[in-house]
């Protein structure tokens, strides 16, 4: 595990989902086997992997990666580091013969993208791309809604993204400074264009088109040490995606907006016979049946309550952690061999939309996405 030093590596990866199988007493195939996953702590700072594997009782950590992959023993290479160094490092793990399990995205490019679900298909290995927003109660929700024809044609998905990170001078930020500039990877667009790739592609369709507008609302920032910096990458990004089969999704990025919504992101989808709101965890919906007759009136205040409008969509079953999901079902993959199709080439989707998107930001026009293949 390659990163868990870092917040989204310790916490949802390390804590919220390998350490907890384990707590759980490993996962159970069903047959009689139980995988018991055995991490093997991997970073840059001694202290920090001392710390952590003493406080949750693990045996295994190292700063030197090259090593740890010659260990005939350790099976799935994982990675959570910062998007600059993952492309090497995952190539490393493909000429290991390990099977690779990673964050997104795959690399800084789509060219390396492309080259390592390549790799990784022509070696033999198990791949997978964390697409955790998949997992999401109030996104599995809307899924059953799409699965069961609720909304009959399709035609639009608006959704709304993004909180205030504090610039860091009066307050500390809560995501880390590389993510502000771009000569370490930052930018909103290379971090959330790829969750919105596999969200509209898996539950609405492939996207074929994307206009976009990516901007520098903050231009500079506080680092850890609180010592100011320029902020060179974007921090908002203004996104149109055109769908296969006609729907258009509007998506709005960023981390200067305060939030003014239930949920830190939501969609609303509308189609011809109902629409519905989801959110990370609820998703409410209103049928063609049950749509109300408003009367634009600018001279009267508003005499109806629309959010009461809408119906939640029940639970009917216990959500798990989504990180922890998906880790189970790629565990399963590797030593069953389930189908898993959220792999590097669904990966390199991901990074593919990215750059589109800032190309399409720069040159200030649409761009066609182009599907893409081994």
């Amino acid at each position: 595990m390659n990163g868990v030093t870092g917040r989204m590596g310790y916490r949802q990866h390390l804590v919220r989902s390998l350490l907890a199988l384990r707590d759980e007493g490993g996962l159970d195939l069903g047959d009689g086997t139980v995988l018991w996953p055995e991490p093997v702590l991997v970073g840059r700072r001694e202290s920090a992997l001392r710390a952590i594997a003493d406080k949750h009782g693990l045996a295994h950590w190292s700063t030197d990666l090259d090593a740890v992959l010659t260990d005939d023993s350790v099976e799935i290479y994982f990675d959570a580091q910062v998007t600059a160094a993952r492309e090497e490092s995952i190539r490393k793990a493909i000429a290991a013969g390990k099977h690779v399990y990673t964050e997104k995205p795959t690399a800084t490019g789509l060219p390396g993208a492309l080259e390592l679900a390549r790799l990784a298909t022509a070696a033999g290995i198990r791949h997978g791309v964390v697409q955790d927003k998949l997992f999401l109660p109030g996104l599995l929700k809307l899924k059953r809604l799409v699965d069961s024809g609720f909304f009959g044609r399709i035609l639009s998905i608006r959704g709304e993204f993004g909180y205030w990170v504090f610039e860091g001078d009066w307050q500390s930020a809560q995501r880390p400074s590389w993510n502000y500039r771009t000569e370490d990877g930052g930018g909103i667009v290379v971090d959330m264009f790829p969750h919105w790739e596999y969200v509209l592609h898996e539950l609405f369709g492939r996207v074929t088109s994307v206009q976009a507008l990516a901007t520098t609302h903050l231009p500079q920032r506080w680092d850890e040490r609180g010592k100011p910096y320029d902020a060179t990458a974007d921090d908002a990004a203004y996104g149109i995606f055109q769908l296969a089969g006609g729907a258009i999704a509007q998506i709005n990025s960023s981390w200067a907006v305060r939030v003014h919504r239930d949920e830190l992101v939501e969609f609303q989808v509308d189609g011809t016979k109902g629409s519905a709101v989801a959110g990370l965890r609820e998703c409410r919906f209103q049928h063609r049946c049950a749509t109300p007759k408003p009367v634009w009136n600018p001279d009267l205040p508003a005499t109806e309550a629309f959010r009461e409008q809408w119906q939640p969509v029940p639970d009917n079953e216990d959500f798990a952690n989504g990180f922890k999901a998906q880790w189970e079902l790629f565990l399963r993959h590797v030593y069953l061999n389930t189908p898993y199709h959220w792999d590097l080439l669904a990966g390199a989707r991901g990074v593919q939309l990215a750059e589109l998107g800032l190309r399409s930001s720069a040159e200030g026009r649409r761009i066609e996405v182009p599907e893409i293949a081994l």
